[in-house]
């Protein structure tokens, strides 16, 4: 199945059954970590005469899931997620197909941490202003689809270098680790405040995703983007964001 999109006086085509996802699937067996808290619980509902297991007896299976959006996987979380106010993110993104690059980083030194830095994006960026941001890092090992996050100081994205996206008309940033911001920053959380513009015109229909994976074999380019989110009522919720190969 193949579409023909219309953007901003070009024509772009896809091919829709040749989705890429880059989610990571939520599980109570494998699954990342992040925020110090424990993995997540599946568990069949239980009454005493009544369990929501085919397996155990059930007639159906009948799962109670209990997970944090931000620790537990692939999500999307909007500006409410460090406002007073807490605003939906499910309220507030109403597109949800997007133009979008893909780049692989490596970060940088800043003493004891790795950044990514406003150079570093501006060189792979070559002048392109796409409406989402897709930042694949390196190393980009599959562990990052298990791995416990707690105390790793995980790279994270410099200021200056947000300023720069929310300038360039980023709206959509999505990356490979847990938070766009240093694991432990005495809640300064500058990266999310200049990308979402706290202290301006805040940008309510921007959106970060964290906790994606894109496999190696994912070149780096332009793509549609398809944002997929469940309907939570809540500053973020799990998402599934697919990629579709812009053809030439």
């Amino acid at each position: 199945m193949k579409a023909t999109i219309h953007h901003k006086n070009q024509t772009l085509s896809v091919d829709l059954s040749q989705p890429i996802d880059i989610s990571i699937p939520l599980s109570d067996t494998e699954n990342p970590l992040a925020w110090y808290l424990e993995k997540p619980e599946i568990t069949p509902v239980r009454s005493e005469d009544w369990v929501g297991k085919v397996s155990e007896g059930g007639d159906v299976n009948f799962n109670t899931i209990t997970f944090n959006p931000h620790a537990h996987g692939t999500h999307t979380e909007c500006v409410g997620h460090i406002t007073e106010k807490v605003y939906s993110v499910n309220t507030h993104l109403k597109q949800f197909f997007f133009t979008a690059e893909l780049i692989t980083v490596a970060a940088e030194p800043r003493g004891e941490d790795l950044v990514i830095s406003k150079k570093q994006l501006q060189y792979d960026l070559k002048g392109k202003k796409p409406e989402a941001l897709v930042i694949r890092t390196i190393p980009n090992t599959q562990d990052k689809k298990t791995k416990n996050w707690a105390h790793t100081n995980w790279t994270y994205i410099e200021e200056e270098a947000m300023v720069f996206l929310r300038r360039l008309g980023v709206k959509h940033l999505l990356i490979d680790l847990p938070s766009v911001d240093r694991e432990k920053d005495d809640g300064e959380l500058k990266a999310h405040k200049a990308f979402w513009d706290l202290e301006g015109n805040i940008r309510m229909d921007a959106t970060i995703t964290e906790m994606i994976y894109v496999p190696h074999q994912i070149a780096d380019g332009r793509y549609i983007l398809n944002l997929q989110i469940a309907p939570f009522e809540n500053d973020a919720t799990p998402s599934k964001p697919i990629l579709y190969k812009i053809e030439s």
